[in-house]
């Protein structure tokens, strides 16, 4: 490595953000990048520690981490980024939103602060982009098959470029107005900028694949027309059907799912306002807003409502607050289960820990509050359930309530059932090696794993091409 005691030399420095009384002003990237000496700083921190488990353990995407590390310690920039993508498609998407499962494996993460990992990737792929390194890889020969990619988010459009690469026609239907899936419409435009997947688009276009939006698979085209136009077909439309609140009250306008809500606002964020139903628009502003769910979306949540100027956030999650290190059952490399606030809580929200919804109360038809409890998490037959704390009665001025309590599985009106095609006890896609119980049909990402990381879609969007590619060669 760079330096063989990088690690005991520097410390870690993370990364800044802009102040926050000046970014809830917009919807620009908050991230302030490190400069290139302290950059190279970080990257001396990686050790020769012999057996890499933010490759393995940590990412799924087994990026050659220690490799590129180096190289940008030495200033080899551009052998960094080739270094990046022979492993990763979208390094300048996993860069930014990825929660760094590498950098919680990290051997220094033993007793120290792990490496600066994700950072240092999104440097690489950015000096790429702008120093031209970036460039289409259109294939040397055709293989005359076509493969269909149903869905756009980050599993479809690794599985078409890889598929394009292996000298397939590749053509994606998207059912919005816009490329993406998810990473347009459900990761705000503070996190990520959506002129980062349009530039990324241009490269897939010049590769060969073909994009055509608007497009609901299983209505505007049947299974027949999929079957009649493509060799193949693979499936990438994400787990989509939102988790529900069966509570009374629950049909009060104003309470809606997290994702309706945040696709909304990044409708109007598009500078043509492309796809933008006005009758959907949902103000924050000036609003009590509870966010029940705590994880990623929830935040995403309270980030937008702050944004749109809510005079009032609270987010409520039904789990225990998280300790602030690693309880015993929960050792490195594993993911740590450890307290975290996201820099959309950082900008001001009530955190509730513990806590449980039993009713939506308002006026007519709209919401006006709810009513809920505390709860304890008890162990009976060996399941976790949770238990109503007596006592505990509380209630809260809700004039918007935003659901952002996970996703279940794939929805399975219209393609999926059109297809009759199989699914697991979860209500996933079940595949063998990415192929469903129809051969010529495959799946990918959170269709087949149900709602997970953007890495984790990546990693299974160029698997599941590597099977198609290796099932048309017998065909």
């Amino acid at each position: 490595m760079g330096e063989v005691k990088g690690f005991l030399k520097y410390k870690r420095q993370d990364i800044g953000h802009r102040p926050i009384e000046q970014r809830v002003l917009d919807y620009n990237e908050m991230d302030l990048p490190l400069t290139p000496d302290d950059l190279k700083n970080q990257a001396a921190r990686c050790s020769d520690c012999g057996i890499p488990f933010c490759s393995g353990a940590g990412c799924p995407l087994y990026n050659r981490i220690p490799e590129f590390n180096d190289l940008v310690y030495r200033g080899k920039w551009r052998q960094a980024c080739d270094n990046l993508h022979s492993t990763n498609n979208f390094p300048e998407i996993t860069g930014r939103v990825c929660p760094a499962p590498c950098e919680a494996s990290c051997t220094l993460a033993v007793n120290d602060e792990p490496v600066l990992i994700r950072h240092i990737e999104y440097q690489i792929v950015e000096k790429g982009f702008k120093q031209g390194w970036i460039v289409p890889k259109p294939p040397k020969k055709k293989s005359g098959k076509r493969v269909a990619v149903i869905g756009s988010g980050p599993a479809g459009l690794a599985a078409a470029q890889q598929l394009a690469r292996a000298g397939h026609d590749v053509v994606i239907f998207e059912k919005d107005d816009r490329i993406g899936g998810m990473l347009r419409y459900g990761i705000p435009d503070f996190k990520m900028s959506k002129q980062i997947i349009d530039r990324r688009l241009e490269q897939l276009k010049a590769e060969g694949v073909q994009f055509q939006t608007g497009v609901t698979a299983g209505e505007d085209i049947s299974v027949r027309y999929l079957r009649k136009l493509f060799d193949a077909v693979c499936l990438t439309m994400g787990a989509r059907q939102p988790r529900d609140l069966s509570i009374p009250g629950r049909g009060y306008e104003n309470i809606l799912f997290a994702m309706d809500y945040l696709t909304t606002q990044n409708k109007i964020c598009n500078p043509d306002k492309s796809g933008l139903d006005d009758s959907k628009i949902v103000t924050a502003k000036e609003k009590h807003v509870v966010v029940i769910g705590g994880g990623d979306t929830g935040s995403d949540c309270v980030g937008t409502a702050r944004r749109q100027g809510a005079k009032e956030i609270t987010q409520l999650e039904i789990l225990p607050q998280p300790p602030q290190t690693r309880p015993e059952d929960n050792p490195w490399p594993l993911w740590p289960q450890i307290m975290r606030t996201s820099t959309s809580q950082e900008e001001g929200c009530d955190r509730r820990w513990g806590v449980t919804t039993r009713k939506f109360t308002g006026y007519e038809t709209r919401v006006g509050g709810l009513e809920g409890c505390k709860v304890e998490w008890v162990m009976k037959r060996g399941k976790w359930q949770i238990k109503e704390i007596p006592g505990t009665d509380f209630m809260l001025k809700a004039d918007l309530v935003l659901l952002a309590m996970g996703f279940l599985h794939v929805e399975h009106e219209g393609l999926i059932k059109e297809f009759g095609i199989g699914l697991d006890e979860r209500g996933n896609v079940k595949v063998d090696n990415h192929q469903t119980s129809q051969p010529w049909v495959f799946a990918a990402g959170d269709t087949v794993e149900g709602a997970s990381l953007v890495v984790r879609a990546i990693d299974s969007g160029r698997k599941a091409a590597a099977a198609i590619t290796e099932w048309l060669k017998k065909q």
